[in-house]
């Protein structure tokens, strides 16, 4: 599947060239408490004077994954809450218990995370933010611990594929566990000598063990695009600055003809899309994806073919609603998935 166009590689090799020419926004985040709770500065590293102090974030993981760091990145003074699995997270914000859950959703060199957005097609939650983080990862072990003792590495398996040729390099014998925090947890908690973890250096940093090796993934430009989610709100929110809308639609057949209709709806009206995406489940033997209905009393739908649309623009601009209303008249089901300000940045994590 393809990556979203703004995450696309550029040609320059170097981070640092990197950092320059696409503006990267550097978050530095501090030391954590004794209870191993973050505290953030900020973007740029500059004191946060973000009102929204006490929400409550649900991310999948433990404290020191990635998913934590988006969601701290994208609301800095945040309080964090780590869930056992993705549909927990939004279980969390559904029961009241987190006001705010972070999936990921993209990455260059994964493409798109459609199991994650199966989830939220399921849900009645709405997209509130999106943020895209450079994805880091190194070989964290026990201090004192020599990588010539080391004699298997764990991690997520979406880690341990992304960085397989330095696994393959160092003979390491790969398990994959449930997220990337959660490995160096596991590593700290059972003192294994003979096991690396690959993870941020955030994370072994948090956990006090030691950076063996650097930089591990095969891909230097390897980045992933998280969205939070919300409850819906009855009242209508004003979005600051550029505006973004994701929605999906649904039809019975014929994805060619669609797509050009969806693609003539937006650039009939100079409408720009960032992503477009089609899902065929059943090209690859899979069933039907269910959807929720928000508008008929809450009921699941299924649907064969789906057509993922990002794009430029609020839901009250004119020539937004216009578009929508073309699509839905060819169209089986239109349901909007967020309307949000757009972050075409990428950040990074200092040590």
């Amino acid at each position: 599947m393809a990556a979203v166009a703004h995450l696309n590689p550029p040609n320059s090799p170097s981070l640092s060239e990197r950092r320059r020419n696409h503006n990267f926004r550097l978050l530095s985040v501090v030391s954590a408490s004794a209870k191993n709770k973050l505290r953030v500065n900020g973007i740029n590293g500059f004191p946060s004077d973000d009102p929204c102090l006490s929400l409550r974030v649900a991310f999948q993981g433990s404290h020191g994954a990635y998913s934590e760091f988006a969601a701290k990145t994208a609301i800095p003074n945040c309080a964090t809450l780590p869930c056992r699995s993705f549909s927990d997270a939004i279980a969390a914000v559904e029961n009241g218990r987190a006001d705010r859950a972070v999936l990921p959703v993209e990455s260059t060199m994964e493409g798109t995370a459609l199991r994650n957005y199966d989830l939220l097609l399921r849900r009645d939650l709405r997209i509130t933010q999106e943020i895209s983080l450079f994805v880091h990862y190194c070989l964290l072990a026990m201090p004192g611990v020599r990588t010539t003792e080391l004699r298997r590495v764990i991690s997520h398996p979406m880690a341990l594929a992304h960085c397989g040729r330095a696994i393959s390099q160092l003979g390491l014998r790969r398990e994959p566990v449930e997220d990337t925090a959660g490995a160096v947890q596991m590593l700290r908690s059972h003192r294994l000598l003979d096991t690396a973890a690959i993870a941020s250096p955030r994370a072994g940093l948090l956990y006090g063990l030691d950076v063996l090796a650097d930089g591990l993934q095969d891909a230097s430009w390897n980045v992933t695009r998280f969205l939070l989610l919300s409850k819906p709100v009855t009242a209508a929110t004003t979005v600051s600055g550029k505006a973004k809308t994701s929605m999906v639609v649904a039809h019975r057949g014929g994805s060619m003809m669609v797509l050009l209709k969806v693609l003539s709806a937006f650039s009939s009206r100079n409408i720009n899309l960032t992503k477009l995406e089609v899902n065929n489940p059943s090209i690859e033997g899979q069933g039907p994806v269910m959807v929720l209905d928000v508008k008929a009393m809450g009921s699941l739908r299924a649907f064969s073919h789906l057509i993922y649309v990002d794009f430029e623009g609020s839901t009250e601009d004119f020539r937004v609603q216009e578009a929508l209303e073309e699509i839905a008249g060819f169209s089986v089901f239109v349901r909007i998935l967020g309307c949000y300000a757009a972050d075409s940045n990428v950040y990074d994590l200092h040590y």
